[in-house]
């Protein structure tokens, strides 16, 4: 077979798979909604950089809003052609500075995480969500799910000491009615930290709905909420 058929032909598998993938991404099951205690990220190996714009106030911040499957499978970079176009959210920019901010080294602006986020995972909700409104949607649903302030109201403060990892969960479920899932983080110490709080979402990212599954597993039974 002559080079250029065979370069024809992997072209065409590649837009086939593309294609496909796309296709199975408007198929998605839900959204997971996942906010980041950066107190713990902080304390992982990595450490952190601040922002440019400076160090965030203590409280959860956006980690993500992913499209994910039933089969806990998730699609990802659906439209390697969909580039994050800054125009487009500038009016979200501020409040994504605030609620979304990058705290990954070198200091950034976040622009790098948001245009990150929304390449490989807004894109595969894009038959759904304008780029604009994948970022809208996670500002509101950060706004309608106050973690730090429904822990409080249980008792549970950013204050270093160590809680029954059930304590978060159950605070977390009385309040919004769901069982949301929990990853933790091992500090230098070795001490299991409250890193990811999930929570799923329909597909519209409307309201939060009960989780198909949820990661479960990474914490010890008793876990750090470190300060800020």
């Amino acid at each position: 077979m002559k080079l250029s058929n065979i370069s024809f032909l992997s072209n065409l598998l590649i837009v086939q798979y593309l294609s496909l993938q796309c296709l199975s991404a408007q198929d998605f099951a839900f959204f997971y909604f996942i906010q980041q205690w950066p107190g713990s990220y902080c304390d992982t190996k990595q450490s952190c950089c601040y922002p440019k714009t400076g160090k965030p106030i203590a409280d959860f911040t956006i980690y993500g809003l992913r499209p994910n499957y039933n089969d806990a499978s998730f699609p990802s970079n659906c439209d390697p052609h969909s580039v994050l176009d800054k125009s487009k959210i500038s009016d979200l920019i501020k409040n994504l500075e605030k609620n979304w901010p990058s705290l990954s080294c070198p200091s950034s602006n976040g622009i790098r995480l948001w245009s990150h986020e929304w390449m490989q995972h807004g894109t595969c909700s894009e038959s759904k969500l304008t780029q604009h409104d994948y970022f809208e949607t996670a500002l509101k649903l950060k706004k309608k799910l106050n973690l730090l302030q429904i822990l409080k109201n249980a008792g549970i403060e950013p204050d270093d000491k160590f809680y029954d990892q059930y304590s978060f969960l159950d605070a977390i479920q009385q309040a919004t009615g769901f069982l949301p899932g929990i990853e933790c983080n091992r500090d230098s110490a070795h001490n299991s930290q409250l890193l990811n709080v999930y929570m799923c979402v329909d597909t519209s990212g409307s309201k939060f709905i009960e989780c198909p599954g949820v990661p479960m597993g990474s914490c010890g039974a008793k876990v750090q909420f470190p300060k800020f």
